[in-house]
């Protein structure tokens, strides 16, 4: 996969727009056509021709080819947030009466999804602890048409075995879909492990700088243009011209800011792992991960994100963030800052929902140098 050319060129025909370097942001709802017989031809293929931007704009059309590229996938939907993305891709797969299989401890509204709305609409659940993959072989019943994974997940980073999972699901016709917005398009390619519906939380690597919300759906030609007639067209959770163009703007550095923050993280665990105030670390690359072998297997890297668990009363937890100085409180990853977040502050509901123990604290390293992110760890682990 040529990374550079991907994020650089694909999509871009600069002679289509004046010879702009840098594609327009196309900021129109309405596309006119100058006939009836041209509007009808437009009218059943709005998937591909700018006609209502609901549908098809062509700002978000260079956007999904960069996007289907860096997952080897043949096409892309983008949606207006990562949770969209989820909600889309899970829907094109169930229905009423149908049974899924999720890995435990999954982002939360993913969770809430398999577990409280569709629930309603006559699908159940089971939530399984995917590191092993007899566990999800041993869920699976006659009406199980989903498999959905997310390897590592967002918080405790536990992994799943992508390729043996697809196995066994291809055997039994069942479609998987993964979560790949811990490892970026760039750190790990699950369609090339067999999995159907790869997505991400735009919102994290591919937007980079905190300042788009969205979602990517990336599968075959198939599989996206049923979404899209159906669960794209109805939720109608689009992206705006605007953040598309953001986004694509982004892409230019992906590589660089993946690559920076895949470097430094290592350094930063390694320094602080041992502290005796840190009980565990929850990173895909440590030392201590009893997955490091399945880690190295199907990931090119770990990227920015870790957790660890304090030992550490919930007041010792808050005189360790509040006095950190080079990282800010603030949910989300993925752009240039450091990032802390305590679950202890989250509401008692959404911790039980989710299982996560309350002195756990995720770390998000940004574009900043392992030294002073080290030391500045270090001093507030000193104050819990």
């Amino acid at each position: 996969m040529d990374i550079p050319s991907i994020l650089n060129h694909l999509g871009e025909e600069h002679e289509n727009y004046f010879n702009a370097v840098s594609p327009p942001i196309i900021q129109s709802s309405n596309f006119c056509v100058k006939n009836v017989e041209e509007l009808r031809k437009v009218l059943v293929n709005e998937f591909k021709i700018p006609f209502y931007t609901r549908g098809y704009n062509p700002t978000v059309g260079i956007l999904r080819k960069k996007l289907a590229a860096l997952e080897g996938a043949e096409d892309a939907l983008v949606f207006g947030s990562g949770t969209a993305a989820v909600v889309a891709a899970v829907m094109s797969v169930v229905k009423a009466g149908d049974h899924a299989i999720c890995v435990q401890k999954p982002y939360s509204w993913t969770n809430a999804l398999f577990n409280k709305y569709l629930v309603n609409y006559g699908v159940t659940t089971a939530m399984v602890d995917g590191r092993n993959v007899e566990n999800i072989e041993k869920a699976i019943q006659p009406n199980t048409k989903l498999i959905y994974l997310e390897s590592p997940n967002s918080i405790t980073f536990e992994l799943q075995d992508i390729e043996a999972v697809t196995k066994i699901a291809k055997k039994k016709g069942i479609a998987t879909v993964i979560d790949n917005s811990y490892s970026s398009p760039l750190c790990q390619s699950p369609i090339a492990l067999g999995v159907d519906l790869v997505l991400h939380s735009a919102s994290k690597y591919i937007g980079g700088h905190s300042d788009v919300v969205a979602g990517v759906v990336c599968g075959s030609q198939a599989r996206i243009d049923s979404m899209f007639a159906k669960e794209y067209m109805n939720l109608g959770a689009i992206i705006s011209p605007h953040d598309a163009w953001l986004m694509i703007r982004s892409l230019r550095t992906l590589e660089l800011r993946v690559k920076k923050t895949a470097e430094i993280t290592p350094l930063v665990v390694a320094a602080i792992e041992g502290h005796p105030k840190i009980e565990k670390m929850n990173y895909p690359f440590s030392k201590n991960n009893p997955q490091l072998e399945l880690a190295k297997k199907q990931m090119k890297s770990a990227t920015g994100l870790f957790s660890i668990q304090l030992k550490a009363d919930v007041a010792g937890i808050e005189r360790f963030v509040n006095n950190l100085k080079r990282f800010i409180i603030a949910t989300s990853w993925g752009g240039h800052e450091s990032l802390v977040f305590p679950f202890c502050a989250m509401p008692e509901a959404n911790r039980k929902m989710s299982d996560l123990p309350e002195n756990l604290v995720r770390i998000y390293i940004g574009l900043d140098e392992a030294e002073y992110l080290v030391a500045d760890l270090k001093q507030a682990l000193d104050k819990i």
